[in-house]
């Protein structure tokens, strides 16, 4: 089938990497599909006349608001996967609830990362409980081999013994929802108690305005550090050479980069919003916090017991591995979309 899936494609974003790696499915099943930015249509005509032009098929979009209302009412039968902010924010606006409600109706089925989104949605819209399906999302890891961590800590602008370090990473573009500020202080408050200890965000300028807020805050923070994007790679050779990985997000539909912390053997620690806590078991597979304190006391518990260390990586490990099989979600979604044809 000739397939058109409508995303948010903002560079390096959760939507973004996720639309990209189902294109990929989809495409190694012979489907030619042909991804379209949400954000460059003005309106469901526009959409229309892209269809008629390039003879498409069928359509998916990742997120029921943003994408999802560009592919109504055109005739052509459409799939939706859910992408965090709709169920989890979007939800309760009146106007986009009903968009996202009506869009349901017309889709020929939808996907929800977790139980936990499918049921907040079922709330909404009991009428979809025959077309919501889980599927998790798969994982693949891959660090770069030559990468140097001396090096990196050296651009980071941290000096000290490599061995010696405590090196927490916040991997998130730089924008509201993923409040990297959220632990700058109690880190700041930290690293002057034990110098060893450091944060450092590692993401992508999403927000101009925000990012200038994010780099004045850190200028003034001792123990914290900011890292432009950095190739995929390079990005899984950094995890597995911190000490844990942090998730600060108000919002998250699921966290690719806690679940690549988890494959690489790597303790999370993550705030405790219903999307970080539909993956993560508290003191099992991760740490929940709720609020900066919170997080240094689990922080220093983590640093302190090497037995909960071993056994936070292993079960994590094998969570991955288990409910986040690259392979599964590729059978699930070439599947899926044969409710399209």
């Amino acid at each position: 089938m000739r397939l058109l899936f409508v995303a948010a494609l903002r560079a390096h974003t959760g939507n973004a990497v996720t639309a990209h790696r189902i294109r990929d499915h989809l495409e190694a099943a012979g489907h030619r599909c042909i991804l379209k930015d949400a954000f460059s249509f003005e309106s469901p005509s526009e959409i229309a006349k892209l269809i008629s032009a390039e003879k498409f098929e069928a359509a998916l979009a990742l997120h029921l608001y943003r994408g999802g209302r560009l592919l109504q009412g055109h005739g052509i039968p459409f799939g939706i996967i859910f992408g965090g902010t709709d169920i989890n924010e979007d939800i309760y606006h009146g106007e986009k609830n009903q968009v996202m409600g009506s869009v349901l109706e017309e889709a020929r089925f939808a996907v929800a990362f977790t139980d936990a989104m499918k049921e907040m949605a079922l709330t909404q819209w009991p009428y979809a409980k025959g077309k919501i399906h889980v599927q998790n999302q798969g994982i693949s890891t891959k660090p770069n081999a030559t990468f140097n961590w001396t090096t990196f800590l050296q651009r980071a602008g941290i000096h000290q013994n490599a061995d010696n370090l405590h090196i927490f990473l916040l991997i998130c573009g730089l924008r509201q929802v993923k409040d990297p500020l959220y632990l700058v202080d109690a880190i700041s408050e930290w690293h002057r108690e034990e110098p060893n200890v450091y944060m450092v965000i590692v993401g992508p300028e999403v927000d101009p305005v925000f990012t200038s807020e994010v780099k004045g805050k850190v200028n003034r923070s001792a123990g914290v550090q900011l890292m432009g994007e950095i190739p995929r790679e390079d990005l899984h050779a950094v995890v597995k050479n911190c000490f844990a990985v942090v998730n600060s997000s108000v919002s998250e539909g699921m966290s690719a980069a806690i679940l690549e912390a988890m494959d690489l053997e790597v303790p999370v620690l993550a705030r405790n919003i219903p999307g970080n806590a539909a993956v993560i078991q508290h003191e099992v597979t991760g740490l929940l916090f709720s609020d900066p304190q919170g997080f240094v006391q689990l922080a220093k518990r983590l640093v302190n017991d090497p037995a909960l260390e071993k056994k936070m990586v292993a079960k994590g490990r094998e969570y991955v591995r288990t409910h986040h099989s690259w392979k599964l979600e590729r059978q699930a979604y070439q599947n899926l979309v044969r409710k399209l044809q």
